[in-house]
């Protein structure tokens, strides 16, 4: 299967209704296809989305963008993303251009869930990034996400997403598994859509979770750092983690 076909069906998924991800021309995706990758073009749907609704950019160029600093006003990362291959790609090109080119990503999602997006328009949302909450949560998600601030979508976004990012993996040694987006939504990235797919899901279920017990009335009780590193480690876990990850996207 091309790294577009997969990338079809990873969008289809994150995009099904019942997952309440995404409506409407929200979202994005992308796939790295050597030194081009495909994203998702702006406005499309990503539930029944087809080849037509993406476009074929050039990772270097959106890249180079990113991390050189120099000015760009509105018209000139318009021109910029217009001479991509294609329809127009997401404003969101460069973020995906800079995460694709990370150690062992080959996939990148983007949503706007709704349980998620409640928590990061929230005060709590940023300790939130920091917690988990059952086991699962820590196995398809991580043991924590990186918090970004709100920033404009856009070229500022992935600058912004490219400086945390870098700072991330000096402390941790990789690539983060999950990002949020303060009153904005959450990316994942990973070496398959299956990862990819498994962290967006699992994230909008442990958020729906918060929310429910945070309406119990009785205070939130969070993993310690030592039981989710737990988690983390367990060669069982790891195995299970492997067989979620290799299953195949439903188209």
């Amino acid at each position: 299967m091309s790294v577009l076909e997969h990338l079809i069906r990873l969008s289809c998924e994150v995009g099904d209704p019942a997952y309440r991800l995404a409506i409407l021309g929200e979202g994005n995706t992308s796939g790295a296809e050597g030194t081009f990758f495909w994203v998702k073009a702006s406005g499309h749907r990503l539930h029944g989305i087809g080849p037509d609704g993406f476009a074929r950019c050039d990772r270097e160029a959106l890249s180079r963008a990113v991390t050189s600093g120099a000015a760009m006003d509105d018209h000139a990362v318009h021109g910029l993303l217009v001479s991509q291959r294609g329809p127009k790609p997401s404003v969101e090109a460069f973020m995906h251009a800079w995460l694709l080119g990370l150690p062992g990503v080959e996939f990148v999602g983007h949503v706007h869930g709704e349980a998620t997006l409640a928590l990061l328009c929230t005060e709590m949302g940023r300790d939130r990034c920091r917690q988990r909450f059952f086991p699962d949560e820590v196995v398809l998600c991580g043991a924590a996400t990186l918090w970004i601030p709100y920033v404009d979508p856009g070229l500022a976004l992935a600058r912004e997403i490219a400086a945390r990012c870098s700072s991330w993996m000096e402390a941790h040694g990789e690539p983060p598994r999950m990002i949020a987006l303060q009153n904005h939504g959450t990316i994942a990235l990973g070496p398959s859509p299956g990862v990819v797919a498994a962290a967006l899901q699992m994230a909008e279920k442990a958020a729906r979770i918060v929310i429910a017990a945070l309406s119990t009335g009785s205070p939130l009780v969070p993993l310690t750092l030592t039981e989710v590193n737990r988690i983390a480690g367990r060669k069982d876990e790891h195995e299970r983690q492997a067989t979620i990850w290799s299953q195949e996207t439903p188209s």
